[in-house]
């Protein structure tokens, strides 16, 4: 045949990738467990796990308030009027067992008071007289009775201290030589969203980008593996249109995904009577949170089908998964032990932009055209960039044969 022919015969680029598309996800249709955990386990699993998370700090932090606190105080005779001062403050004085450094560690408590054997005199002379706070401060369950009771001891100083001054007809306002206010400009977007931006933008990378991972690593690397990759590319179709309906077929997979979670999270937040009152909802901003995390989608797609098209097996291609995951936690991590102000080129790092958009979104932040075009330009560049890497690695004869 010749090359005219055979350039005659070729069919057209898009009608090739639409067809590879519709084979692609009529196979993994057939597979409907696989099709249901692909689609559902997200949209179910990431909403009740997020909300859930939320609840239960919230009624812990809600428990931890409003119960009476009993607090393991050494030395409990030496203080009474500081004893009866913190029952007015729902924290109770209890005998403290005799090693209460061990119980503490035990976690038999949260929190103890020390009170010094020179408290009384030291009161009476008009010197501070030494109250220690002991606790683990290393155990998230001592936080808020710790500051509880920090709380109740710096107010009865301020009190004691101020009816000191006046016996002496002293103001107690000439010791405060500046009076110190705060303005917070926070939004309330801001400080509603403020829970929710430690967990949720690292979540919703993750399933744009490992939404259609399944679909892809099959079709390439379980494809590859049956040995039914050599005959389609065998077709006259170019690799081009074969590695790109693929790719959109793992798209759609991941964006119907994706689209299935959000709407999840607005049907879980308007049921919540917690913390999903906090998330904003309206399809305003899912609508922006599906544009922000679509460069993500072909992002995590292209990068899979070049990892899946040099594996040998599909097992060998499910192995990477084990770090792709921890792509996305990289820039979480980082804004938690090093916060930066935000910056144009922070919008150009992949899994880093994605971030910083998502938490402009929950914190109800505008969002401006240069913003978005920095990040949509950049992100989809990355996409093409890595297509075109996939789609010369398709070009390599060796992809057709296993083993």
């Amino acid at each position: 045949m010749s090359a005219d022919s055979m350039r005659t015969n070729r069919p057209g680029m898009l009608a090739t990738m639409f067809s590879v598309m519709r084979k692609e996800l009529r196979d993994i249709s057939r597979d409907r467990r696989t099709l249901a955990l692909a689609l559902l386990l997200g949209p179910l699993l990431y909403p009740v796990l997020m909300i859930g998370m939320g609840s239960l700090a919230e009624s812990r932090a809600r428990t931890q308030l409003d119960r009476t606190l009993e607090v393991p105080t050494v030395g409990i005779e030496r203080a009474p009027n500081l004893v009866a001062f913190l029952g007015t403050q729902g924290i109770r004085a209890v005998k403290a067992p005799e090693d209460v450094d061990a119980a503490i560690v035990r976690q038999e408590f949260d929190v103890a008071l020390r009170i010094a054997p020179t408290y009384a005199n030291d009161w009476r002379a008009g010197k501070p007289a030494l109250v220690e706070i002991v606790a683990d401060t290393t155990r998230r369950d001592s936080e808020i009775p710790s500051a509880r009771v920090r709380a109740a001891l710096e107010g009865y100083s301020g009190q004691v201290g101020s009816l000191r001054l006046l016996a002496r007809g002293i103001d107690p306002a000439v010791v405060r030589a500046v009076s110190v206010g705060s303005r917070d400009l926070a939004t309330e977007e801001a400080k509603r969203g403020l829970m929710l931006a430690a967990i949720m933008p690292y979540l919703l990378i993750l399933m744009s980008f490992i939404g259609g991972a399944y679909l892809i690593m099959d079709a390439t690397a379980g494809e590859r593996e049956r040995q039914s990759l050599e005959p389609l590319l065998a077709t006259p179709a170019s690799r081009g249109a074969i590695v790109s309906g693929k790719i959109a077929a793992a798209c759609a997979m991941g964006l119907l995904s994706l689209l299935l979670t959000l709407v999840a999270f607005k049907i879980s937040a308007q049921m919540s009577t917690g913390v999903g009152r906090m998330l904003d909802v309206s399809f305003a901003s899912i609508g922006r949170i599906l544009l922000i995390l679509l460069p993500m989608v072909f992002i995590g797609t292209t990068l899979l089908t070049c990892l899946a098209a040099a594996a040998k097996s599909l097992k060998e291609a499910q192995s990477h998964m084990t770090w792709l995951m921890l792509l996305p936690m990289i820039p979480t991590i980082a804004l938690i032990v090093n916060p930066v102000k935000t910056q144009a080129w922070q919008f150009m790092v992949p899994f880093l932009a994605q971030n910083q958009m998502l938490l402009k979104v929950i914190r109800g932040e505008a969002i401006d055209m240069r913003t978005w075009g920095i990040y949509l330009g950049t992100g989809f560049a990355v996409a093409a960039l890595l297509w075109f890497m996939a789609v010369r690695r398709y070009h390599q004869e060796r992809l057709a044969i296993s083993g």
